[in-house]
């Protein structure tokens, strides 16, 4: 098939929601609207999201090898780079700044998916000290249930363990840079801005966020990519627990070095943003739910 440039006129369908994906797609001119129930019998079609110039769609598909989680219709003249699954790698080694680029699209959805999650769970607060006089609210929530309404998939979320195997794999994993530290010692804490992410590759690290609430992380397992893709500051507070802990940091110029000696790296890391933003998506869709069932 190889990589191919596309034209679409307004109102075409590019993808269809329900099925497999094969490939996915850079926006190189025009809009494309992102929909829910488009085309479906006796539903009204949703329309997600916007997406606008140097944008890519249909990643999920890719990254999870699962089927098209929305359908993507075009909103006016477009053009698009079509680049299917079997040469993603290809396309990034001919163009490696599009790996961080890429990247932060992934950091994007993430992003809007936390601010959404957030938003819910206030009002799930506030639904449950004054539930008579907020129902009002509820129906703005109802209409985002289906916007990011999760599909059905059998395929396992990634964990640590399943991270390691993979790297167990690997005999070249290209310039990673591993720090060492000792029990106690602090990584990050909330406020700092580095551009870098980290993976755990020895021993155990704590993230502990505004609430008090920690979480463990082991061998392999990765962390703080919202400080690589999204600029954002640091939220939480990174600690080691360990005796001793060995961290590799990648920063956004590590990025081509890393995938071109290693690619599986890269798509380990893209792995984990696409079931992660999966994640955030069916705990938004259940403090929704919760919302609507028990006050709506």
């Amino acid at each position: 098939m190889g990589i191919v440039t596309k034209s679409f006129g307004s109102g075409e369908v590019i993808i269809r929601e329900g099925e497999a994906g094969t490939s996915f797609f850079k926006l190189n001119d025009g809009n494309v609207g992102v929909y829910s129930d488009y085309g479906v019998k006796d539903k009204e079609p949703f329309r997600v999201a916007l997406l606008s110039k140097g944008d890519y769609f249909g990643e999920m598909a890719i990254i999870e090898s699962d089927k098209r989680s929305a359908t993507i219709v075009a909103e006016c003249s477009v053009k698009v780079t079509e680049i299917p699954k079997t040469d993603m790698n290809a396309y990034f080694e001919e163009n490696p700044d599009e790996i961080y680029l890429f990247m932060k699209h992934l950091g994007n959805k993430v992003r809007q998916m936390i601010s959404d999650y957030d938003e819910a769970k206030a009002l799930l607060k506030s639904a449950q000290e004054e539930a008579a006089s907020k129902k009002s609210l509820f129906s703005i929530f109802k209409k985002r249930i289906n916007q990011y309404q999760p599909p059905e998939t059998d395929i396992p979320e990634p964990d640590a363990d399943y991270f390691r195997r993979e790297l167990e794999k690997i005999t070249d994993e290209g310039s990673g840079r591993i720090k060492s530290y000792a029990k106690g010692d602090v990584i990050y804490k909330p406020g700092d801005k580095d551009n870098c992410m980290f993976i755990v590759r020895g021993g155990t690290v704590s993230l502990t966020d505004k609430d008090n609430s920690s979480k463990d992380l082991t061998e392999v397992s990765f962390f703080g990519e919202m400080g690589l893709i999204a600029d954002e500051s640091r939220t939480e507070t990174a600690t080691v627990t360990s005796d001793e802990a060995y961290v590799e940091i990648i920063y956004p110029d590590d990025l081509p070095v890393v995938f071109n000696a290693c690619p599986i790296k890269i798509n380990l890391i893209l792995t984990y943003l696409s079931f992660r933003l999966r994640r955030l998506t069916i705990d938004f869709v259940d403090i929704c739910k919760e919302i609507t069932e028990n006050y709506g």
